[in-house]
C-alpha cells in the first residue's frame, strides 16, 4: 500500500513540475480564479471569473502581476480567452480527441492557482460523463466531465488533465459533496476558443427577455387568479430587442415556439438557435386568458 501512495505522490509532483508553469492566477486574492496557457500569450479561463476587459494575471514564479486583456468572452458556454505575455511558457498539450477516452474511473489531475495565491494540484477520478450545468448566460452547457479531484475556491478556469498531462477540460462548477464539473476540451470547445482568440464575437440570436421557469409561472398565475398552464413567464422585455419589437410584454406566458410546446427554457434556446439570427420564430403566447401567436424577427 505504501508504494502505491508513493507512486501517486510522485505522479502529483511530476504533474506540478511539468504543467505548473502553464497554470496562472487571475485577479487578486481568493475571490477570482485560475487559467491555463493554451498557446503563446494565450490563456483560457471561465467567463464567470472575469470582471471587465482587463485582468491581473500572475504567472508561475513571477514576482509581480502581468496585465492581461480579455480577447473574447462566451458567457453562454462559460469560457473566455485572455491575451497576456507568457514569456515562453510551454502551453498545455491539447488534443481534442482525448476527451472521448475519458470514462467513469479515468484517473485525472486538477490544477489551479486561485487568484495567484499558489499552485494547487490534486488527484481524483472521472465520476461521470455527459453532465451539464447552466452558464452565466442561462444556457445549459452539456457534455461536462464530473470528477472527484478536490479544488479550493478560486480554482475555476484551471485545467483538468489526464495522466499524460493532456487537457481534458476546464474546471468550472463545484457540486454538493465536493465533486467538480469541467467543460470538456473537445473539438467544439477548440473551435470556440480559437474564434475568441481571434477576437471574433459570438453571434447567437437572442429574444431579449427575462424568464421565470414553468413552476414559478404556475404559482404566479394561480396567485392572480389565472388558470394554471405550462410555459415560461416573461418577467421583463428589452425594448430594443427582437422580443420588444415583436410585441412581447411583461406577464406574457410563452407556451410554444415554432409549433412545439415549451417544456423548459432549454427548449426555447434550442428553437431560437435553430431559426438563426436571420430568421423568424412564431411564439405561442398566453396573455391573461387570451392565447395568440406572435412572430418575432431575430435579425
Amino acid at each position: 500500500m505504501a508504494h502505491v501512495l508513493q507512486d501517486i505522490g510522485r505522479a502529483v509532483g511530476q504533474t506540478a513540475e511539468k504543467l505548473g508553469p502553464a497554470v496562472v492566477g487571475l485577479g487578486r486574492g481568493w475571490g477570482r480564479g485560475s487559467g491555463v496557457v493554451i498557446a503563446p500569450d494565450t490563456v483560457l479561463t471561465n467567463a464567470h471569473v472575469l470582471r471587465g476587459d482587463e485582468v491581473a494575471v500572475r504567472l508561475a514564479g513571477a514576482a509581480e502581476t502581468a496585465h492581461g486583456h480579455v480577447a473574447g468572452v462566451d458567457s453562454d458556454f462559460d469560457m473566455a480567452v485572455v491575451r497576456v505575455q507568457t514569456d515562453g511558457i510551454e502551453p498545455v498539450a491539447w488534443d481534442p480527441d482525448v476527451v472521448s477516452e475519458a470514462v467513469a474511473g479515468t484517473p485525472v489531475f486538477a490544477l489551479a492557482d486561485p487568484g495567484g495565491r499558489g499552485l494547487r494540484v490534486t488527484v481524483g477520478f472521472v465520476t461521470a460523463t455527459n453532465r451539464s450545468f447552466r452558464g452565466p448566460g442561462g444556457r445549459r452547457v452539456r457534455g461536462s466531465l464530473e470528477h472527484s479531484a478536490p479544488l479550493p475556491r478560486g480554482a475555476s478556469g484551471g485545467p483538468l488533465v489526464d495522466l499524460e498531462g493532456r487537457l481534458l477540460g476546464l474546471n468550472a462548477i463545484r457540486l454538493e459533496g465536493g465533486l467538480i464539473l469541467a467543460i470538456p476540451a473537445d473539438r467544439a470547445l477548440r473551435r470556440r476558443v480559437d474564434a475568441l482568440a481571434r477576437g471574433e464575437a459570438t453571434d447567437r440570436p437572442r429574444l431579449g427577455v427575462a424568464l421565470a421557469p414553468p413552476r414559478a409561472a404556475r404559482k404566479l398565475r394561480a396567485a392572480v387568479g389565472l388558470p394554471e398552464r405550462d410555459g415560461l413567464l416573461v418577467r421583463g422585455v428589452d425594448a430594443d430587442s427582437p422580443a420588444g419589437r415583436g410585441g412581447l410584454e411583461r406577464g406574457d406566458l410563452l407556451v410554444a415556439a415554432g409549433g412545439a410546446p415549451l417544456e423548459s427554457v432549454d427548449t426555447l434556446f434550442d428553437a431560437v438557435e435553430a431559426v438563426g439570427s436571420a430568421g423568424t420564430l412564431v411564439l405561442g403566447v398566453l396573455r391573461g386568458t387570451d392565447e395568440r401567436e406572435v412572430t418575432v424577427s431575430l435579425s
